[in-house]
């Protein structure tokens, strides 16, 4: 094996993690993997004194380059915007869950959006991915002092955006299928009592489907959002559980194709926020 290719392949599955955690596209990240190791095979190799800095580095400027150019993108984007789903088949380990489910979930992802490109970068090498103060600095180019600012603003605006739940696996699961039942029936008391007071429901649809362009807050107000849905889609619509992002979250189906990716987040008692995604274009590799 091409020696540049095998070890930028041993580092692979780090530089996608960080990728897709600032770009929240799985096809994005994709994109800037590949440019980056275009930059490794042209690069003076022999001069590199550490190849896993060296590919983070670069990597991780690639990725805020790309969020500064989407800025105006995503201003003008239609109703709320969301990161792609990563749907598996398969359940995690109880290691693989531990690591991701807590720092890739699409609620993670969504209030990382409320951070700056350079904000969510020193963030995510500090906190999810344990890198040294001296290592962040030397990856964004600015002082040790000036990232420990950084990582502590950007951690008290996670913090005030997503407060944390530690929560079972079991007690997810039995959620989503109280969940299930009630929204395929179409009960508005049993789907009213699921929720939290101050639950919210955020939809992505991009402009392209129809979906709720503000955020929706409030119990009742959702429970009559999937009540009206039971009665429009009737027997056309159901729902299967599957692993988004790390933890369990809902498929549903319409008239037997993919329509949108739901993930739950809850306390272990009450349905804290729902998330859901029907851009078509962040659901191509799902089908």
């Amino acid at each position: 094996m091409d020696e540049p290719l095998e070890t930028f392949n041993a580092h692979r599955s780090r530089l996608l993690g960080i990728a897709y955690r600032m770009l929240g596209s799985r096809a994005a990240a994709e994109d800037v993997l590949q440019e980056a190791y275009i930059r490794w095979h042209q690069s003076d190799r022999a001069e590199v004194r550490s190849a896993e800095a060296w590919l983070v580095t670069s990597v991780t400027r690639l990725c805020i380059d790309q969020l500064r150019a989407a800025k105006k993108e995503r201003e003008a984007y239609t109703g709320p915007w969301l990161p792609e789903p990563v749907v598996s088949r398969e359940v995690p380990s109880p290691e693989g869950i531990m690591e991701t489910a807590s720092d890739v979930s699409i609620a993670f992802l969504a209030v990382l959006e409320l951070l700056s490109p350079e904000e969510r970068s020193a963030f995510l090498l500090r906190e999810v991915f344990e890198f040294e103060y001296a290592e962040v600095a030397q990856i964004l180019g600015k002082s040790e002092a000036t990232c420990r600012q950084i990582v502590h603003r950007a951690k008290e605006r996670v913090r005030e955006g997503r407060p944390r739940f530690q929560v079972s696996r079991q007690a997810h699961m039995r959620l989503l299928e109280k969940f299930i039942a009630a929204a395929s029936t179409g009960n508005r008391q049993q789907l009213e009592v699921l929720f939290a007071e101050d639950a919210t429901f955020t939809s992505d649809g991009g402009g392209k489907v129809r979906a709720v362009l503000k955020v929706l807050h409030g119990a009742e107000r959702i429970a009559r959002l999937f009540y009206a849905l039971a009665g429009w889609l009737g027997d056309r619509a159901s729902l299967r559980i599957a692993e988004v992002n790390g933890e369990p979250g809902l498929l549903r189906y319409v008239d037997g194709k993919l329509d949108a990716v739901l993930s739950l987040v809850t306390d272990g008692v009450h349905i804290l926020d729902v998330y859901t995604v029907r851009n078509p274009d962040k659901l191509k590799g799902l089908h």
